[in-house]
């Protein structure tokens, strides 16, 4: 009874209130007294009173006592939580997720169900600081998997401004309050560099040891392998010496990293300082070393250095492996050395190594190079013949090997023999062919190459008819470069300058001019404008063809259309006018030619005098015929 009173008096009173509040906003101020209430300065808002009434799954006050209730029960199911808490969830911000991450620390799992039901079921986005809470919980509790995808979402995560978190800064504030391992700082440096974030990883190793983290082994190894790979060289010997300052005990992976760097650094020569060095603390070469020091003294063409290492191996108990001879034969074979590169090739076989596709490439490439085709083709068989199918590098070096020597019926046979052992050329291959053989001024064997390109499902591009049209042109076949003219306009491809450029001037030295000029009209429809070439071209076939009118026309328009000003065409006009045009139309021409703003050179005085001259003796054979 007394509870009922209660929940009366306080309707009771929330009606006043409501009352009084209406009253005040609709009627009149009332007249100023002498009273003022009190005012507390930066007060916080008063709960809603009616809270402490509402049912236990519909107060927001409860949300993370329940939330918290509910995840250290036996069975617990998120599905039945969004149920009960249905209410509840849209009072469910980044504070509350703080605050129920916090209170779970303990039970690691349960934290974790929790973070994903909220940004897998409801859709809520965490922040950053709910990342670094429960990546420091996991990571505290050994749960290193779960740890580090949750930071790679972080390293992607962005702040509502557009900006790239701290996350280094989150993770150290977020140790005020909750369980944490500073292992974390370590998968973060490896959460950068395998995303391709090496600076960022860089900046975390600075920011650690100025704490006084000392970062692991594997976390050091990770962030120099990245900086050596990103070409970072002077950032990997800062490394070098941060890591004898602040006792990273290194191992061998560390070294042989460094030995990487060394050859990528070109400091080959300071390589048995380092190796002294290695030895000192107790690390053998072992087989990655001599392999990548071995293979920066082939690449560098220090093939005495490399087999004095080859033989240090063995003193060592060191085994080479595919990798080692492979890396001698393309050290050989850049060097010319194809004996005995093909010797130490066959000591690796007796050896009971089995070459790969790698070690066939380099002994082809070296044959290739030397244009002996015949022993590449005997390779090529034997690789085939172990089941070894040839790359497209394999193809790439063939083919470039027989168009240097010039073998080209051997080529295209070796491309037909290839394809009937199932191995698939490339639409680059087809392409190099086919350009190749246009501008060997071959254009109908380089269109049935065509054809077998088009059989094999490969897409043709513009380089491809730009080239094969001007080898038709060159040749003198301007209706198949016509024909593939249209063929490439019908495949939607837009026409380049030089390809009209190659068809003007084939179509105007077959006289042809009416045709060609028809073409440059055309160019208007591709946004191209006609050049110095082009007017040539017409201007010399109708002055050639005794129309010099028209060639004055065509003159006259490129001039006044696209302020095309070409000299030579004004003087190949001028000599076609000298030899029968009278005194006074060559000096009208000349007029008309400066007012347009062509610019007269020393040729162009020559043949003005010279049509002058012309004028003057036929105008006196003509006085003279008169007379008799």
């Amino acid at each position: 009874m007394l509870l009922i009173n209660r929940i009366c008096a306080s309707f009771v009173t929330l009606r006043i209130i409501s009352n009084y509040s209406t009253k005040s906003l609709l009627s009149p101020p009332p007249p100023s007294t002498s009273f003022h209430p009190p005012t507390v300065p930066n007060s916080k808002p008063i709960l809603n009173p009616l809270y402490s009434f509402l049912p236990e799954t519909q107060n927001p006050k409860n949300l993370v006592n329940l939330i918290c209730s509910a995840l250290k029960q036996p069975n617990f199911q998120t599905k039945l939580l969004s149920n009960q808490l249905q209410d509840l969830i849209p009072h469910l911000g980044t504070q509350e997720i703080s605050r129920v991450l916090l209170r779970c620390q303990c039970e690691s799992q349960s934290s974790l169900i929790f973070f994903n039901w909220v940004k897998n079921d409801l859709g809520i986005k965490p922040n950053s600081h709910n990342y670094c809470i429960i990546v420091n919980i996991l990571v505290w509790s050994k749960n290193f998997v779960q740890g580090m995808k949750l930071l790679s979402e972080l390293i992607h995560l962005e702040s509502d401004n557009g900006e790239k978190v701290d996350i280094f800064q989150g993770l150290v504030s977020c140790s005020e309050d909750c369980n944490w391992d500073p292992v974390v700082f370590d998968m973060l440096i490896k959460g950068y560099v395998k995303d391709g974030l090496i600076k960022e990883g860089y900046r975390v190793f600075r920011k650690m040891v100025k704490l006084g983290f000392v970062p692991h082994v594997l976390a050091f190894n990770c962030l120099l392998n990245g900086l050596s790979k990103a070409n970072c060289i002077d950032k990997c010997w800062e490394l070098y010496r941060e890591m004898w300052r602040i006792g990273i005990n290194p191992n061998t992976c560390t070294f042989n990293i460094f030995t990487h760097v060394l050859c990528k650094d070109r400091s080959v020569d300071k390589v048995n300082e380092f190796l002294e060095k290695m030895e000192e603390e107790g690390f053998v070469p072992d087989l990655v070393t001599y392999n990548t020091l071995i293979g920066s003294y082939c690449r560098s063409c220090r093939l005495d250095d490399a087999f004095y290492l080859y033989k240090i191996m063995y003193r060592r108990g060191v085994v080479p492996d595919l990798f080692t001879y492979t890396s001698l034969v393309n050290g050989l074979c850049k060097s010319g050395k194809l004996k005995e590169a093909h010797e130490i090739f066959h000591r690796m076989v007796d050896r009971g190594l089995t070459p790969d596709i790698v070690s066939y490439n380099s002994l082809i490439h070296g044959y290739c190079r030397e244009g002996k085709m015949k022993e590449s083709r005997l390779l090529i068989h034997e690789m085939i013949g172990k089941g070894i199918c040839p790359d497209n590098f394999t193809c790439q070096v063939l083919v470039a090997g027989y168009v240097k020597v010039g073998s080209w019926q051997s080529c295209l046979n070796m491309v037909v023999e290839l394809k009937s052992f199932g191995v698939p050329i490339s639409c680059d291959i087809y392409k190099y062919l086919i350009i190749s053989l246009s501008q060997e001024n071959r254009p109908f064997a380089a269109v049935k190459l065509l054809d077998r390109m088009l059989e094999d499902g490969h897409v043709l591009d513009d380089e491809i008819y730009d080239k094969l049209i001007k080898s038709f042109c060159d040749n003198y076949h301007v209706e198949e470069a016509l024909l593939y003219k249209r063929e490439m306009l019908e495949r939607s491809f837009k026409p380049c300058l030089a390809i009209y450029q190659n068809l003007i001037s084939c179509l105007c030295s077959s006289g042809r001019c009416l045709e060609a000029e028809v073409l440059m009209q055309e160019m208007v429809i591709y946004d191209l404008k006609p050049d110095y070439n082009i007017c040539r071209a017409l201007v010399s076939a109708f002055c050639k063809a005794k129309n010099s009118d028209k060639a004055e026309l065509l003159l006259f328009s490129l001039a006044m259309k696209y302020q095309l000003y070409d000299t030579d065409s004004y003087n190949t006009l001028l000599k076609s006018r000298s030899e029968h045009s009278s005194i006074t139309e060559l000096m009208e021409l000349q007029d008309k030619m400066l007012k347009l703003g062509f610019a007269p050179n020393g040729l162009t005085c020559k043949y003005v005098l010279q049509g002058l001259q012309n004028a003057v003796i036929k105008d006196n054979c003509d006085v003279e015929v008169c007379s008799q």
